[in-house]
């Protein structure tokens, strides 16, 4: 937890529900400890949305199929969607939530190593949201920015790794420290890259903001 625990609990009363079927998607993906966002960060891409209005949406990590779901419903403006997964358990689940949604004409799931696809995927997004294997952030940034389009925005999730980021490697976890070291190497190309203006947030388990200018 980044921040002091009942703020956060008090924050989340605010926050309008979500629709009944991604309500029972959450619960789903919950109960079955599949990782989805943050009640906290749900409410910033709603905001986030409702100000971009992007028309192409480009999602890294699928999972089942959650977050690609909410930004469905929850943007104005007539979307596509492209998520990548690669878990082959997850697959089919994503498949059915975007059926039930009534999206599978709305989001394109791409099936594969999320490296590959990306170096592969040709056209321009108005928006990128990166929520796959955190240690592999700063591999995709490179393609990643290649698709974004100018003005468009990257949001990265995961990024504060529940406040350990701050914390000597030495002090982490020996199993986590890959994990830790890229994502200070990413979070510091994303502040200090020439083509952005990126804002770390502790929202969730903290987020970057970026804009390809």
């Amino acid at each position: 937890m980044i921040i002091d625990e009942r703020l956060a609990v008090y924050i989340d009363t605010l926050a309008q529900e979500n629709t009944e079927l991604i309500n029972q998607i959450e619960k789903e993906a919950l109960e079955a400890d599949v990782p989805i966002i943050r009640r906290e960060m749900q409410s910033f891409l709603k905001v986030l949305l409702a100000l971009h209005k992007p028309a192409k949406i480009l999602e890294v990590g699928t999972a089942v199929g959650f977050s690609a779901i909410l930004m469905a419903e929850y943007n104005p403006a007539d979307c596509r969607i492209v998520t990548i997964e690669n878990y082959e358990k997850r697959i089919p689940v994503a498949k059915e939530n975007f059926r039930r949604a009534g999206r599978e004409e709305q989001i394109n799931l791409i099936e594969g190593d999320a490296a590959e696809v990306l170096r592969n995927l040709d056209g321009e997004f108005d928006f990128i949201f990166m929520d796959a294997a955190k240690a592999q952030y700063i591999n995709f940034l490179p393609d990643v920015l290649r698709l974004l389009k100018t003005g468009g925005v990257l949001l990265s999730d995961n990024v504060l790794q529940d406040g350990e980021i701050i914390e000597s490697r030495y002090i982490v976890i020996r199993r986590n420290r890959s994990i830790h070291r890229r994502m200070r190497e990413y979070l510091y190309l994303l502040t200090h890259h020439e083509a952005l203006r990126t804002s770390v947030l502790p929202v969730g388990d903290g987020i970057a903001l970026s804009v390809k200018c």
